[in-house]
């Protein structure tokens, strides 16, 4: 199983609501959702593949056990949940910081036509998941499942076993949490380009 190139496992064949599921159709259609859900649940860059390679062998699993009447991708992020959940637990029993090295800086993007709209897209995507980092993560799977993913708050309760109005509260106290770090986020980022130009002040 090749979990190289996630980007480009997504265009192939289509994963239809209420079809029998083939495992091969299914993580060449889901294999970009399940990477890009792991990494919003918190889990590092350089640790993606090996997650993730560990949520299919899950998932191949349970095949079987899974329902074609009801939606595939709150069926899959349960198993990314799970297993960004053990992630951090083994991380904070290490004593790392669930942190990326490189999410510091931005990393050197040649000048060319379109060169601007990709770094705001890149600082946009870093703010998301520094904001992201100040949730738990239960807050985090159901705000990621429904403010990113769009899955309706009881599809996130069934997928996350969680009771219905457990996963509305638990979706408004992360609407504030992030709200308020991104703000604090941006605030700090203005603070730091003043400092800069300061300093390059003659």
């Amino acid at each position: 199983m090749d979990l190289s190139t996630p980007e480009a496992d997504d265009r192939g064949a289509i994963v239809r609501r209420g079809a029998p599921l083939d495992f091969q159709t299914l993580f060449r259609a889901e294999c970009s959702y399940v990477f890009h859900s792991l990494r919003r649940l918190g889990v590092q860059e350089r640790d993606l593949e090996d997650v993730a390679h560990e949520v299919f062998l899950a998932i191949h699993k349970r095949l079987d056990d899974y329902d074609p009447a009801r939606p595939l991708k709150p069926w899959i992020f349960a198993f990314a949940y799970r297993f960004a959940s053990d992630y951090r637990r083994l991380a904070r029993h290490r004593r790392e910081q669930i942190r990326d090295q490189t999410d510091d800086e931005l990393e050197p993007i040649d000048v060319a036509p379109g060169v601007e709209e990709r770094i705001d897209a890149e600082r946009s995507r870093r703010l998301v998941l520094d904001a992201l980092d100040a949730l738990d993560l239960d807050k985090r799977a159901v705000f990621v499942m429904h403010e990113i993913d769009g899955a309706p708050i009881p599809a996130v309760a069934e997928a996350l076993s969680i009771p219905l109005n457990t996963a509305y509260s638990r979706l408004r106290l992360a609407r504030e949490q992030f709200a308020v770090q991104v703000k604090r986020l941006r605030l700090r980022s203005e603070s730091d380009a003043r400092a800069r130009r300061n300093r390059e002040m003659p």
